[in-house]
């Protein structure tokens, strides 16, 4: 099964980090977003993220109780 269809030529693509279709050039459509862009980041900075994230949720847990 085909990882990604190019909306211009319809072609299948199998590259998940490509931008550009290889038949026909065009652009994929393919968004940048918060979760790429931690994809890419150095995992210092994920942990980081993490750790911030349930730190969170912990003190949300605890003023609810």
């Amino acid at each position: 099964m085909p990882e990604y269809i190019c909306p211009h030529c319809k072609n299948p693509i199998f590259d998940d980090e490509a931008l550009l279709c290889l038949y026909c050039g065009e652009s994929l459509g393919r968004s940048k977003g918060f979760i790429s862009s931690l994809k890419y980041s150095k995992p210092k900075v994920i942990a980081v993220v993490v750790t911030i994230l349930i730190l969170l949720s912990f003190i949300i847990l605890i003023m609810r109780s």
